[in-house]
């Protein structure tokens, strides 16, 4: 398993006795992956740096790894915007066929040590945090519980007092052009490998995404209705909001409007996240926009 940068924390992974680990940092950024090379040093016949040949390093899906994440999608099928873990994802419910997190982290581990990773700590409803405090506290001596989240900020209190910081930071750009040298693709990266990823995996998505930010920035010249409307556009991609405040970024102003400008991108986004209506919020942000 190769991994991209990070050199100092895969150094440091393997000395950690902390069975709670709290990996912080921006998306894309390589959590989830070093989470997975953790797991499968742990598990190895060999040990760290994990051998891909043994016969755990070879199992796929493993018994003993574990990832919880947030739905996304809603019950009748639609995006949903607020994400959450739930309740059953960490501990049983009657009627619920759903593996939960105390069911599987109770039993043995088929290897060494079992490795369970809650992906969007910062989305855990109130309930199952409650429920995994549980876990946080008196963990089986067999696992290990990985937290991912943006920052320590975000996460309940009581689960981050709990659980040791791992602190991730965004790439050097030098190591992502060993990835690409597309100077697009880089700026829309931001240091993360994960978002190079995307764009050259996914070439058709992420030229269809630069053409609706660019419509953007160019709307913006010609009034409130064309920006709305090139807005409703964009924010049907993914992470459009982000690359856009990017974008807007590289213009490189100092007047008061590009800073509320940008403010009122981190607002939108926290506005639909919690379900405010979006014609209201796309409104308000294009009037924002459009005084630039």
């Amino acid at each position: 398993m190769q991994i991209l940068g990070h050199q100092r924390i895969l150094e440091l992974l393997p000395r950690l006795q902390a069975q709670t680990l709290l990996f912080t940092g921006p998306e894309g950024v390589g959590r989830r992956t070093v989470a997975r090379w953790f797991a499968a040093g742990l598990n190895c016949e060999g040990g760290f740096p994990p051998c891909g040949r043994c016969a755990s390093c070879r199992l796929e899906p493993h018994a003993d790894y574990l990832e919880i994440a947030p739905q996304t999608e809603t019950k009748t099928g639609r995006k949903a915007r607020l994400l959450q873990i739930r309740l059953e994802q960490i501990a049983p419910r009657e009627g619920s066929e759903e593996t939960s997190l105390l069911d599987w982290i109770a039993t043995y581990p088929r290897f060494k040590t079992k490795v369970a990773v809650i992906d969007g700590a910062h989305w855990l409803g109130e309930s199952a945090a409650n429920a995994l405090l549980k876990v946080l506290e008196e963990p089986p001596a067999f696992a290990r519980l990985i937290l991912v989240a943006p920052s320590r900020e975000l996460v309940l209190p009581t689960l981050a007092s709990r659980s040791l910081e791992v602190g991730f930071s965004p790439l050097p750009e030098a190591e992502l052009r060993t990835l690409t040298t597309d100077p697009e693709v880089l700026a829309f990266a931001q240091g993360s490998p994960g978002k190079v990823r995307w764009a050259l995996e996914h070439p058709a998505e992420f030229a269809r995404l630069e053409s609706r930010v660019q419509g953007v920035l160019e709307a913006m010249r010609a009034g409130p209705a064309p920006t709305l409307e090139a807005l409703k556009l964009l924010l049907e991609a993914d992470d459009a909001l982000p690359y856009l405040g990017r974008r807007l970024g590289q213009l490189q102003m100092e007047s008061p409007a590009h800073k509320e400008a940008l403010e009122a991108l981190s607002r939108t986004q926290d506005a639909l996240s919690a379900y405010v209506s979006e014609d209201l919020v796309q409104t308000w942000l294009a009037l924002k926009l459009v005084r630039l």
